[in-house]
């Protein structure tokens, strides 16, 4: 056979290998992408029952019988529980305490109540705690602060709907822009957000700080974008709920929760999950943070409510 012709057979089958090799790589690629897109949407559809809870508890170092402490007339947490019920994304709404005062507050106004452990160290524990107990399962467990009666139900709703956008996260949350005067409080926590809207820290210091130790805004071409404050509205994924309750305390939550600056301030609780390599997504929303953390702030939230319902 003459060597051009065997050169001519020998490309022929070398192209067609190269292109039996594409067919499978294009293939496999193909189906790759389709069962990585029914394993997304099959996340995304476990996401979709969702329960929101008020914990609750009577004493409070700085304040005791907050739930209770009339808010124009009403029950601190029946004003929350009422903005609760509110928003779209919950399929339910409950009040976990382990007082039988605010109980029967709440049973009263016909609101779901979960008696809870009084030797629980903290909300999300109490949350855990509730759900565990209800009959019905659900996907997304929603922490809704029961000191902040004025909370959105949009604020409630975003938080959920991060999460169930983002398969890749177990965890999600919200802040709003801080103004400058505000970020060097101690008691505002701070968050900072790559690019895509998942949080890398937070801090009761300045965050993010730099070399002059100023707070002031970003270089251009980032001059508007806002320093954050964290609000104290949290979001789960049912599983890692229970996994999270687990979890010990770690180094940059120890450092950060300091023991001089409690009971007057909240544990940092959430940098647990970032020390451990989960995803949490955050949600920038557009809300004054308004929660009764003394009797001195009752006034300033009643006259609020005052100007939301327009009474005089």
């Amino acid at each position: 056979m003459p060597a051009a012709k065997q050169e001519e057979e020998q490309a022929g089958r070398e192209g067609s290998a190269a292109s039996h090799l594409l067919a499978f790589a294009l293939g496999a690629v193909s189906v790759g992408a389709a069962l990585l897109v029914r394993v997304l949407q099959k996340k995304l559809r476990k996401r979709r029952r969702v329960v929101g809870v008020l914990p609750a508890r009577y004493q409070s170092s700085r304040f005791p019988g907050k739930p209770l402490v009339p808010i124009l007339g009403k029950p601190m947490i029946l004003r929350t529980y009422e903005q609760a019920c509110k928003a779209k994304t919950l399929d339910a709404v409950i009040v976990a305490t382990d007082d039988e005062r605010i109980a029967e507050a709440c049973r009263a106004a016909g609101a779901q109540v979960v008696m809870t452990h009084p030797d629980c160290a903290n909300g999300t524990e109490r949350c855990e705690e509730a759900v565990s107990k209800l009959k019905r399962q659900y996907d997304i467990v929603v922490n809704i602060q029961g000191d902040e009666p004025l909370i959105e139900p949009e604020c409630i709703d975003a938080v959920v709907q991060a999460l169930q956008d983002s398969p890749d996260a177990v965890y999600s949350t919200a802040c709003t822009p801080l103004a400058h005067k505000e970020v060097p409080l101690r008691q505002r926590v701070k968050c900072i957000t790559d690019q895509n809207g998942y949080a890398i820290y937070f801090s009761r210091g300045v965050l993010p700080s730099n070399k002059d130790g100023e707070v002031r805004s970003y270089p251009t071409p980032f001059q508007e974008k806002p320093y954050l404050l964290h609000l104290g509205l949290q979001c789960y994924d049912r599983q890692f709920l229970r996994h999270y309750c687990r979890m010990p305390p770690t180094p940059l939550q120890m450092m950060e929760d300091l023991e001089q600056l409690k009971p007057m301030m909240e544990d940092l609780e959430q940098l647990k999950v970032l020390e451990n390599g989960h995803r949490m997504k955050v949600v920038v929303v557009d809300h004054s943070a308004h929660g009764v953390d003394l009797p001195e702030d009752v006034a300033s939230i009643e006259q609020l409510l005052k100007q939301r319902l327009g009474v005089q």
